[in-house]
């Protein structure tokens, strides 16, 4: 069945042959649970109301489709517009996902919630929400994000959040969600695992991509209100794929609008040096299909099967796996992702700073440089939409050093 055809997961959580629920049995209990209370959620009036009450009072949506003018003259291809994700409380999009979870846990009466973090925005998300909810909150964080993101950490303290170093394997975003899934197995009675992109076991990635559809619900409506007409193409970086898939998934049956994800070439093609899990056409070696954090999907492994080390400039796409509606969409063809180096990131950040005034989150620029390297070959009257998924406070100490 074709992409545009089939926009949900099947009974089973699996996006054609990916996704799934891949965990040890006393994890099983609690994810039925999820997925009840997560269906009883969406069924109840109440809680959408107070959901888009908090998105709207709370977080700052909508955010604006802002025209990038000088940006686009500068490219000298189409026009292009920017979904201010950047714009919202926190700094990044992750704060939708992590409202309608915060809201879930305490609906289904967990106090304690946790959640792993890479660049931090997720962590501090998770963190704000459980103060404005009156929650617990534990963080997990790699030490090696925690050195590179220390803005970050100090916001999720001074929020009141437990931040928890885990200094195992590569010390990074894969060993924060194995230790949370540990914790969960140990506390599943009271504590809430508040998962931060669209991976991991279902109804994660559903849930995950239901709370951010709202990017593309947005977008939709108001580029038919700017250009009269849909885009010819969405870019977005990749990392799980959260950002990518909320801007994605109210076009996905568009079969006009190309959907372009980008992920982190890192400073290689090798395997060890990138993050680009569905990149292999572009040269990147090491994305094959696999299990890991509860899903079947593609993911940097060795030719015997062990998950790889990555590396990104930006912590936030530096995962060995991607989400597995990506990996479905890449595999039906309706979406293409392909991957920015590190260097690429840095130049598009500063460009993007001083043709529009905006400093963009280092996982953002790798979608900008994508955009950046293709839009002068393309034709001036096709329209694009970029998704500007977080702002780049939380970056400057590695802007600082590079530049």
């Amino acid at each position: 069945m074709s992409a545009a055809a089939r926009i949900w997961p099947d009974a089973t959580g699996r996006f054609g042959p990916y996704g799934g629920r891949y965990v040890p049995e006393t994890l099983m209990a609690p994810l039925e649970e999820l997925e009840r209370g997560f269906a009883a959620s969406r069924a109840d009036a109440a809680f959408a109301r107070r959901l888009d009450d908090l998105l709207h009072n709370f977080a700052g949506r909508p955010t604006p489709l802002q025209l990038a003018e000088r940006l686009t003259a500068k490219l000298g291809g189409p026009k292009i517009y920017l979904k201010r994700e950047d714009l919202l409380h926190t700094g990044a999009h992750k704060i939708n996902n992590c409202l309608g979870q915060g809201l879930l846990a305490e609906r289904m009466g967990k106090r304690r919630v946790i959640a792993e973090t890479g660049a931090g925005q997720h962590g501090v998300a998770t963190a704000t929400v459980a103060a404005r909810l009156g929650l617990e909150c534990v963080v997990y964080m790699g030490t090696e994000d925690m050195e590179r993101q220390r803005l970050n950490v100090s916001r999720m303290r001074l929020l009141g959040a437990e931040v928890v170093g885990v200094d195992a394997g590569s010390r990074t975003l894969k060993d924060a969600i194995s230790e949370a899934m540990r914790d969960w197995v140990t506390n599943v009675r009271t504590t809430y695992y508040l998962l931060g992109s669209a991976l991991g076991p279902h109804p994660y990635p559903l849930m995950v991509r239901e709370f951010h559809k709202v990017i593309g619900i947005e977008a939709r409506e108001q580029i038919l209100r700017a250009e009269g007409r849909l885009p010819d193409l969405l870019v977005a970086c990749v990392g799980g794929g959260s950002n990518a898939i909320g801007l994605f998934h109210a076009f996905i049956g568009d079969a006009t609008v190309r959907l372009l994800g980008v992920e982190a070439g890192g400073r290689g093609h090798a395997l060890g040096e990138h993050a680009a899990r569905l990149a292999g056409a572009a040269g990147y070696e090491g994305g094959r299909p696999g299990v890991l954090h509860g899903a079947f999907t593609y993911i940097l492994q060795t030719a015997e099967g062990q998950i790889s080390t990555t590396h990104s400039v930006s912590a936030g796409l530096d995962y060995a796996a991607v989400g597995p509606e990506h990996a479905w969409l890449a595999g039906e063809g309706r979406a293409e992702y392909t991957a920015a180096d590190d260097g690429a990131a840095i130049d598009a950040a500063r460009t993007l700073a001083r043709t529009e005034g905006i400093i963009p989150a280092l996982e953002s620029a790798h979608a900008l440089a994508e955009l950046i390297r293709r839009a002068p070959e393309m034709p001036r009257e096709q329209v694009v939409i970029l998704n500007l998924s977080g702002r780049g406070d939380k970056d400057m100490d590695i802007l600082a050093r590079y530049l």
